[in-house]
């Protein structure tokens, strides 16, 4: 069965990945996190694609317990 995509607001990625909304705000500028546009003001993200998109660029696991 196919798992279905989460997707978070900014705040609640960076929280999850115990970085500042800024550094979010950074990374979308960089285009290192892949994110979903739906207005101006609302971006979406799927949380497993972003966690694999600083995994790739940094080489290290992001945001594992």
């Amino acid at each position: 069965m196919k798992e279905k995509k989460i997707y978070v607001r900014k705040a609640e990625l960076a929280q999850l990945l115990s970085v500042s909304p800024r550094s979010i705000d950074n990374w979308i500028a960089k285009r290192m996190i892949p994110v979903i546009a739906t207005s101006p003001r609302l971006h979406l993200f799927d949380v497993e694609a972003v966690k694999g998109a600083l995994e790739r660029q940094y080489q290290v696991a992001a945001g594992r317990s």
